[in-house]
């Protein structure tokens, strides 16, 4: 099930470890890329659920275009505790200009395969990403 603007397949592991961060909360955050070779978006990383926001950041490369997903807990005003999925498509501007036209141009393929995504941010940069934006978001 190639994307015709892109020519990527989604792996069967992506859509299951999504699943089990939604359903189960198995995981903080999963971390995605484009293996070009198979024309393939596959996991890179799965983060525990003992992990957090810091660790999540730490694992974007510095260099390289991901996509991620990152399961946020918070607590409401009312004092309720919620949590929000959020997905985010990270480009860093210091990324190959190829790199960056081929996740853009898979994005929402990839994005559909992921059903339950309550909140999308499109990052360049670590401060695009940081935690008083998901904070911000969350709300």
């Amino acid at each position: 099930m190639a994307n015709a603007a892109s020519g990527m397949a989604v792996d069967d592991d992506c859509k299951r470890r999504f699943l089990e961060l939604k359903a189960k909360r198995t995981h903080r955050f999963i971390i995605y890329k484009i293996d070009e070779k198979k024309k393939m978006v596959v996991v890179e990383q799965v983060g525990e659920p003992v992990l957090n926001y810091d660790d999540f950041a730490a694992s974007l490369p510095a260099n390289e275009c991901r996509y991620a997903i990152f399961d946020y807990d918070f607590v409401t005003e009312e004092n309720c505790q919620k949590s929000k999925i959020f997905f985010i498509a990270w480009s860093p501007d210091t990324a190959r200009v190829r790199s960056k036209m081929i996740y853009a141009s898979s994005k929402e393929r990839f994005k559909r395969e992921l059903d339950g995504i309550q909140v999308e941010l499109q990052a360049t940069d670590s401060a695009e990403v940081g935690l008083d934006v998901i904070q911000g978001r969350a709300n």
